[in-house]
């Protein structure tokens, strides 16, 4: 059985949290991002929230996760509370230099992770010098 020990600091913040939402509404998700080599990851803590839940949308340059854990139904008394409930989502606003195109997305043990790779155009290249072309068109030639 679950003993509770009465705290009433702990009480006091867990009303304040209630009347203010955040614990029956979260709005955002903890996250992490960080570039390696030509791709950039993001990392999105989601526990308790199925994979059937989570919708990711991207249009222009916002990428939306959404994701929800659905509380627990059926004829059960609850006698602890405190993980938050509902839907959760994130926006994040991209670069114009990142592939949308190509994210690739995969979730597990709890954690959504996203690699949005460095489009080809904004990748470092060399440019190849040539002689200086003379009104003909033709490459000129350069003299010592």
């Amino acid at each position: 059985m679950l003993l509770r020990n009465t705290d009433p600091f702990r009480d006091f913040d867990r009303l304040a949290q209630q009347l203010l939402g955040t614990t029956n509404r979260p709005a955002v998700m903890p996250m992490d991002a960080w570039r390696e080599g030509d791709r950039f990851v993001i990392e999105f803590d989601l526990p308790g929230a199925a994979k059937e839940s989570i919708d990711l949308d991207v249009e222009r340059n916002v990428l939306t996760v959404r994701a929800e854990r659905v509380a627990r139904n059926g004829d059960w008394e609850a006698l602890a509370s405190e993980r938050p409930k509902g839907v959760f989502s994130r926006q994040l606003v991209l670069g114009d230099n990142l592939d949308l195109d190509h994210i690739e997305a995969g979730y597990a043990d709890g954690v959504l992770r996203l690699v949005v790779p460095v489009a080809e155009r904004a990748k470092p290249r060399k440019i190849e010098i040539r002689g200086m072309a003379d009104d003909s068109g033709s490459p000129a030639e350069l003299t010592t």
